[in-house]
């Protein structure tokens, strides 16, 4: 075997490891199937946010011990699923990203076709599974058996970062079934970070500065028009009160 000589250069365009990293990078950011790319660093943080929890989170240390982050809070408050999300991708995970209506699409077709097995062993493969909008429209009963099939797979195997505008109390209603939805809590809750968001969406704020929004102003009521103070109001329509 022919050693190279102490102080060759590198073969021009030879690939570098700093580059075969940020090639990496870039096919686990496309494979995750991010809604749109959010950065940490372009976050602006609600105030109701604990920084030093989602700093913690940023590290990535909840995937290898395969724990999971529950993001509970109103629509428009912010995109920390997705920066955590770029984290995990940057500190070299794997990582998928799925409504709730998208995962139970995937479910049921493979289902219907007869390899819902193969289908759930493929979903346990990401490190990460960024689950959003759950409680947004409520499950039915087999769809949330399917659900909790899903989670059972990958409890203390594999990441879920989940987002919810509903309280864990409301969690029965998303599944109709309060058991069921005890069971879920009981292995989603089990190694997990909760973070709950509150605040105004990002959305409205934005127009609010940009005065779009202002302060509701009651409108005055006009004054009546001369000789029609007497007048009398015209017939409700028949079947209303």
């Amino acid at each position: 075997m022919v050693r190279p000589h102490v102080g060759e250069r590198r073969r021009p365009g030879a690939p570098t490891r700093s580059r075969r990293s940020l090639r990496a990078t870039e096919t686990r950011l496309r494979l995750a199937r991010f809604p749109w790319i959010k950065t940490l660093e372009q976050f602006d943080f609600q105030p109701s946010i604990d920084r030093k929890v989602i700093r913690e989170l940023a590290g990535a240390s909840f995937v290898g011990r395969a724990e999971n982050v529950v993001l509970l809070g109103p629509p428009g408050v912010g995109k920390t699923h997705l920066a955590l999300g770029v984290k995990a991708v940057e500190a070299g995970y794997s990582v998928l990203f799925l409504t709730l209506e998208t995962l139970m699409v995937c479910l049921n077709r493979a289902r219907r076709e007869n390899r819902l097995e193969r289908a759930l062993k493929q979903l346990v493969s990401p490190k990460v599974l960024i689950l959003d909008e759950i409680g947004y429209l409520p499950l039915s009963r087999d769809d949330a058996r399917l659900f909790f099939r899903f989670l059972g797979r990958r409890y203390e195997r594999a990441s879920l970062i989940l987002t919810s505008n509903k309280s864990f109390l409301d969690w029965g209603e998303i599944f109709h079934d309060q058991v069921l939805a005890t069971a879920i809590l009981d292995w989603l809750l089990h190694h997990a970070t909760t973070v709950n968001i509150k605040g105004e969406s990002y959305r409205l704020k934005e127009k609010r500065k940009a005065g779009l929004l202002g302060c509701a102003v009651p409108l005055q009521p006009e004054e009546p028009e001369a000789g029609t103070q007497d007048r009398e109001p015209p017939p409700s329509p028949q079947g209303t009160s």
